[in-house]
């Protein structure tokens, strides 16, 4: 049985496979062929964050792929009262046949994975996103720019960039991070980013301007500057970011071909410009729907593991 709580977790080969999965899946849903790969199997969801693509696509994910979806808040649990992660994940795990939670912090998700007996996937925590990072990189397949890609990743060094560093680093291709000074990725994360890299043959930059790191990308990419539980910094970071938003003249550094991509929602004036955004909607907006197919293509893959 395997866990999907970061992709730190997964060799090449491994993350690959989950994308071939997403890809034939996909193909299989737009000649409306939906598979009933997870045939009368429960996922529960349990969200200590609020989300929109997340929940979507978990629940119409699992709905297609001929299982149901059971949505649990926090208010709708036993945590909310006190109950320990540990006794929830024994309590949920007898019941369901697969988790995805949506949380705070990581440690959180981990301490229900060790108690699970079904596989657990990261929804979101404050270190990872490693679903979004799949969706986007089916984008980059769809979109011609899979092959030694240089990505440039403009912002926060937040669960984001976390998440590019473990996915340019297993994959083996160039990532540019640029952040403002005190906001780099955290250094275990580059860390082990930077190990994985020696391996993978994948160039990893750590930067502070924006303009070195998208010139020439293949895929510029960014996040907000401001992310859940961090309102009270907001006046402070819209300070520090000041010269970070991903607009024209920005992007005119990037190869002229290159895709834009924002794990949404986006906060058109601040880490994006409205121009921009639209002038690239295409590319968001089958982003946001990869969510979907890809993690259709996590959650087969993981049943297969247990088979």
């Amino acid at each position: 049985m395997r866990h999907f709580l970061t992709l730190r977790d997964f060799s090449r080969d491994a993350i690959l496979e989950m994308i071939a999965l997403a890809i034939k899946i996909k193909a299989e849903a737009k000649r409306r062929e939906f598979i009933p790969y997870l045939e009368n199997q429960t996922l529960a969801m349990i969200f200590e964050k609020s989300s929109t693509r997340t929940r979507v696509s978990f629940e119409v994910g699992i709905y297609q792929l001929g299982g149901v979806g059971l949505f649990l808040s926090r208010n709708d649990l036993q945590l909310g009262r006190g109950e320990p992660m540990k006794d929830t994940a024994r309590v949920i795990s007898r019941m369901c046949d697969m988790v995805m939670i949506r949380t705070f912090e990581q440690s959180t998700l981990e301490e229900f994975a060790a108690y699970s007996q079904v596989p657990v996937i990261n929804g979101l925590t404050n270190e990872y996103h490693p679903v979004q990072l799949m969706a986007d990189y089916l984008t980059m397949v769809e979109f011609g720019k899979d092959r030694d890609p240089v990505v440039a990743y403009v912002g926060d060094g937040n669960n984001m960039a976390h998440s590019w560093l473990m996915l340019a680093s297993k994959l083996g291709f160039t990532l540019r991070i640029a952040t403002p000074k005190g906001y780099e990725p955290q250094e275990r994360v580059v860390a082990d980013a930077l190990e994985f890299a020696r391996e993978s043959g994948a160039t990893i930059e750590l930067l502070h301007d924006p303009r070195e790191a998208v010139v020439g990308a293949d895929v510029v990419t960014t996040d907000t500057w401001i992310s859940m539980g961090q309102e009270e910094e907001r006046e402070q970071r819209l300070r520090d970011f000041q010269g970070f938003m991903v607009d024209s003249d920005l992007m005119a550094l990037a190869k002229e071909d290159a895709i834009f991509l924002h794990c949404l929602p986006a906060y058109r004036g601040y880490e994006v410009s409205e121009e921009l955004f639209e002038a690239h909607a295409e590319e968001i907006f089958t982003e946001a729907e990869n969510r979907l197919h890809a993690q259709k293509g996590i959650m087969v893959w993981l049943d297969r593991q247990r088979s």
